[in-house]
């Protein structure tokens, strides 16, 4: 399993997202992508599907030491004493003792910072994950979050795909010696896999679009994925992407699309981004 060596957290650089996912469906999708050869699982307090997750963990019968498993606690609750309440509440609904990662899913506008992050820092001192991180955060709230925090933040979760330009936070968490993981790794919608720079590499390496998309984030050094589907059939074909290299020009023909500067996920208490 290729992995990111993330100050002190080895993250598998290809993980399950179970956004969306729910009830049995989300269960069984979890132990046959275990069963596929997944090692990092993500989900989050909000996705409320912590318990079937949990649930799909265990029944796969994989030790828990080969698992990575990481959570997220919204921004509504990454107050003092609040966020160590949520994050107890997401191991009882997992059924563990303890996750790899917890990460603050949003920056808050009404919580200071230096009150979550130091909630997150207590939450590791308690034993109840192994590494802490952030989501969706820029390059201030990042530089300042990581001048914040006693422990050191092992990722950064963001948004990122071949329609959006993420040059500067790539390069903040590089600076930290942060993990860069891509969440909506593969857009959603659109045109993307018609788009000729990944269909004709697909042609030449006989791949999909899909894992050709997925091999220009984890060949970027520090990025990761997890990309979500509610298709088991495509489970293998988002992980079976460590055995071929696209080249330099491939690689930068990919980049240049993300000149679009599509962004899914833009909400009214997303903070503001940072400029392409």
């Amino acid at each position: 399993m290729h992995t990111l060596n993330a100050n002190g957290a080895n993250m598998p650089a290809i993980g399950l997202g179970t956004w969306t996912l729910k009830g049995h469906q989300c269960t069984e999708l979890v132990t046959t992508a275990i069963d596929a050869g997944y090692r990092h699982i993500d989900t989050a307090a909000m996705y409320d599907n912590e318990k079937e997750v949990g649930e799909g963990i265990r029944a796969s019968g994989l030790p828990r030491d080969e698992l990575f498993v990481t959570t997220k606690v919204w921004p509504s609750d990454i107050a003092a004493g609040d966020l160590q309440r949520t994050a107890e509440a997401s191991l009882k609904r997992l059924g563990l003792d303890r996750v790899d990662l917890l990460l603050i899913h949003w920056p808050s506008k009404t919580v200071p910072l230096g009150e979550s992050i130091a909630a997150l820092n207590e939450v590791a001192a308690r034993g109840m994950t192994r590494h802490i991180g952030v989501a969706n955060f820029t390059t201030g709230l990042l530089d300042e979050a990581v001048a914040l925090s006693e422990r050191k933040l092992t990722c950064n979760q963001v948004e990122y795909h071949p329609y959006l330009n993420q040059d500067k936070v790539l390069a903040s968490c590089r600076r930290h010696g942060m993990a860069f993981i891509s969440y909506c790794p593969l857009g959603r919608g659109g045109n993307l896999f018609g788009e000729s720079a990944i269909r004709e590499a697909a042609q030449a390496y006989g791949r999909t679009p899909a894992q050709i998309v997925l091999r220009w984030h984890v060949q970027q050094h520090g990025v990761g994925a997890i990309p979500r589907t509610s298709k088991p059939q495509r489970l293998k074909e988002n992980l079976d992407v460590f055995d071929f290299a696209l080249s330099a020009d491939e690689m930068a023909a990919i980049s240049r699309l993300t000149s679009q500067g599509h962004r899914i996920c833009d909400f009214d208490f997303s903070p503001e981004w940072d400029a392409a």
